[in-house]
């Protein structure tokens, strides 16, 4: 392994087992707690498809007239990516982005979509993203964690924009959700069919072979460069940081505040 991304990654090692231990994972076990997460946790589904658009603007062309750019193995890799979340296929053999694939889990299950399709209505009118987070009725924590995410992408620094991608937003929600939501199914809970759906096909479709790819294209990035290697570091530790704290927001009080003594 690339003796930077080893200091990275032991960088932020506390703060993945602070996520990895996170007690809202216990917290959450019935239909209800589940449409409480879903409400607040579309907005990272949402605006991980911004990052992707990126890094896809970035490591590929996307120009007219186009002309080769990058990497070619680094440009498969964005561009599998994309075709996967944006164009996948839902337990129905449709065709559909997995952020429309999660609406679908949400209204199945009986979550509230409104705030969501407020803001994709106000952006599409014309509104900036910090307008339209401004309108909002969700969590100060959700509204905080997107900003994050934009602001590092207005930065346009690839080296920032793929940090967060390849050590922020990988699918850092454990397996237990899914064995959770299993044991539900197999208790005739059917309105959690497509939630269930939705994480299986997520984990399905990363595979094993996007982890290591997102490493060498962080490699290809950072090159010899001291600074991007820093700055890197500092945008995967606030990534984590911030989802931390979205975390936090969705903590019941109870679980908060047994949580801070």
């Amino acid at each position: 392994m690339n003796a930077q991304i080893a200091k990275l990654q032991a960088e932020i090692a506390t703060l993945r087992t602070e996520l990895v231990e996170h007690p809202l994972y216990a917290q959450i076990q019935t239909v209800e707690d589940f449409q409480s997460f879903m409400e607040q946790h579309i907005f990272a589904v949402w605006d991980f498809m911004s990052l992707l658009k990126a890094l896809q603007r970035g490591l590929t062309c996307v120009d007219v007239p186009w002309s080769p750019k990058g990497n070619p193995e680094t440009r498969r890799f964005i561009n599998e990516i994309v075709l996967g979340e944006e164009s996948d296929t839902d337990a129905d053999g449709k065709v559909a982005s997995h952020f429309e694939m999660y609406l679908e889990a949400m209204q199945q299950i009986g979550a509230n979509t409104l705030p969501i399709y407020q803001l994709t209505e106000w952006i599409s009118y014309g509104k900036t993203v910090e307008e339209a987070l401004y309108q909002l009725d969700i969590h100060e924590e959700t509204k905080d964690f997107v900003r994050f995410t934009f602001s590092i992408i207005e930065t346009e620094e690839l080296h920032k924009i793929a940090s967060l991608f390849t050590f922020g937003r990988e699918d850092l929600i454990p397996d237990m959700f899914i064995e959770i939501l299993r044991e539900m199914k197999s208790q005739g809970q059917e309105n959690i069919s497509k939630l269930l759906y939705y994480l299986e096909r997520h984990i399905e479709i990363d595979g094993d072979d996007h982890g290591p790819i997102s490493l060498r294209m962080m490699e290809e990035i950072c090159g010899d460069d001291e600074l991007k290697w820093q700055e890197a570091t500092a945008c995967a530790k606030q990534a984590l940081e911030m989802r931390i704290q979205l975390w936090n927001g969705l903590l019941s009080p109870s679980t908060s505040m047994s949580s801070e003594d």
